[in-house]
């Protein structure tokens, strides 16, 4: 029993690490990625790719594979959490900056706090709390001069946030998918193919053919570290921890993209985005203290 507990806490602790790390990395990578490869294409193809490859993964090991109804719950999780929460951000990325657009999704605790009202869960004193310097920090953060510039990028942030916080809502409390990798590579099948078809509908096409090297590269890590990866290790927390940690991401991805995107991206943040950025922490640091005071 001693055993079970400590592999558990090396899972949750190495799944921890991939969400905050490696999950940070991803923005930038987005962001490299889009010279050669449309924001819808770009996600798509990455989902769908990596989906399938760990759900091969899971047959030949003999792992039970997902039935119908949960085919049909990962198509509706996979609909609100890639298809419109990730393949928005791809698309907000094209013309913001990769750490706003992590900053903007440390919002979703709060919205998930907010949704979870709908179904008479009362927040605490310290989920109030971190919802209003949430809504300060995000104000601040939109009069900034990156989405200030860019309104697509602003509505694009919007609905991806909202749309990744319902599925999330969703996928703990209504439409469970199969279990353990399996049910993240049936959401990643399901988003990445949402995407694939709007990418049809919205007639993008590769920018430059032969596609550079560094776009691919991007797209390959995209695919190994941040879905088969990252978001394996996001669907697995969500079903073996409180939300609230498996949340916890959105406290540190922003500072990883905020510093990856300045040395790598040379990308330039003013003074009141940073402000912002440190609210909407604080904000996220409140409402994780009051969900495992028994909150949420």
């Amino acid at each position: 029993m001693i055993a079970l507990e400590d592999n558990r806490r090396t899972f949750l602790g190495l799944a921890l690490v991939a969400t905050w790390i490696v999950w940070g990395s991803t923005y930038l990578a987005i962001k490299f990625a889009l010279p050669g490869l449309p924001p819808f294409l770009q996600m798509g193809s990455r989902f769908v790719v990596a989906g399938s490859i760990l759900l091969l993964i899971e047959r030949v090991r003999g792992a039970r594979m997902p039935s119908l109804i949960e085919w049909r719950s990962a198509g509706i999780v996979g609909t609100l959490l890639l298809g419109v929460g990730a393949g928005g951000t791809a698309l907000a990325e094209r013309s913001i900056a990769s750490g706003l657009a992590a900053s903007f999704v440390a919002f979703e605790p709060a919205l998930i706090v907010l949704m979870r009202l709908a179904v008479k869960q009362r927040p605490t004193r310290h989920e109030v709390i971190g919802i209003i310097l949430g809504l300060i920090g995000v104000t601040l953060l939109i009069r900034g001069d990156g989405f200030s510039a860019s309104p697509v990028g602003l509505i694009a942030m919007a609905a991806a946030t909202f749309s990744w916080s319902a599925g999330s809502v969703l996928a703990t409390n209504a439409l469970p998918s199969a279990p353990a990798a399996a049910g993240a590579a049936s959401q990643m099948i399901c988003g990445g193919t949402v995407l694939l078809i709007v990418s049809h509908l919205a007639h993008e096409g590769l920018t430059q053919w032969p596609v550079p090297l560094p776009p691919i590269a991007a797209w390959l890590y995209l695919i190994v570290f941040g879905s088969m990866v990252a978001y394996t290790s996001f669907a697995y927390l969500l079903t073996h921890t409180r939300t609230s940690v498996a949340m916890s991401y959105t406290f540190v991805n922003p500072v990883v993209a905020l510093v990856l995107g300045a040395v790598f991206g040379a990308e330039h943040f003013t003074l009141s985005e940073v402000v912002a950025t440190g609210i909407i922490a604080t904000g996220v640091a409140f409402l994780f203290q009051g969900s495992s005071s028994g909150g949420a």
